[in-house]
């Protein structure tokens, strides 16, 4: 898909990949940094989880930093009333306004690379800093010969739990806690996507839109074959 039609889709969504606020909950009690934690958004899309994270930061704040334009001046408008929040227009690799005691990336790491992206998170963060991001991979030993095609044909790097978790082992991290997104947190992002679907389907056919519609099919029948895993993870 051109980003043009990536974005014309994705354009005005409140999410942008699977996310809740009960997993984002459950990685902030494992992370277990402060009320005045600062936190970096890492690929924050339209912002999503920044209500979230400042909810467990009261003292603290949030530092959003996306590539795309439009999502950055939604944020800047939507929180240029607390002071808390500071967005910019940069990329997640190399972020501003750092240290930081905890690196939030949900569904992004994958455009820098488990490891890859790990090792240069590591000189952003604080001393006893930790990172959480989930990430694209199987969850069964034998997925569907359908859901093994789609994915071959879109994500061939995908590897399964095991793969990700050496990854951050050789990107020099220690686990402290993973688990995969629930049903509800994919439907927070399919759901809304379907019905956006619907809308510029009915305007006229178009094969970008068709491969999306595949991807929510796919989830809908074979979903349980692959999953987002949240780790949660800090320097070893």
């Amino acid at each position: 898909m051109s980003e043009a039609a990536f974005f014309l889709l994705h354009s005005g969504l409140e999410r942008e990949g699977p996310g809740d606020r009960e997993s984002l909950d459950w990685a902030m009690g494992v992370a277990g940094i402060g009320p005045d934690a600062a936190v970096l958004d890492a690929g924050c899309g339209p912002g999503a989880d920044v209500a979230g994270l400042l909810a467990h930061l009261p003292q603290g704040r949030v530092v959003a930093v996306d590539l795309h334009a439009p999502y950055v001046a939604a944020l800047r408008a939507r929180w240029a009333d607390d002071p808390r929040v500071q967005v910019h227009q940069a990329d997640m690799a190399n972020p501003p306004g750092g240290p930081f005691d905890l690196i939030w990336s949900a569904g992004a790491i994958y455009h820098l690379g488990v490891e890859a992206g790990l090792r240069r998170w590591r000189a952003h963060l604080a001393p006893g800093g930790r990172v959480a991001f989930s990430q694209l991979c199987w969850a069964v030993a034998r997925p569907s010969p359908a859901a093994r095609a789609f994915w071959a044909a879109n994500y061939p790097e995908m590897t399964d739990r095991a793969g990700v978790l050496a990854q951050v082992a050789a990107a020099g991290y220690r686990v402290l806690g993973a688990r995969f997104l629930g049903r509800a947190a994919w439907a927070a992002y399919y759901e809304p996507l379907a019905a956006r679907l619907d809308v510029l389907r009915a305007q006229g056919d178009d094969p970008a839109l068709a491969a999306e519609a595949e991807e929510i099919t796919l989830w809908r029948t074979d979903g349980g074959d692959y999953g987002y895993l949240l780790i949660l993870a800090e320097p070893a």
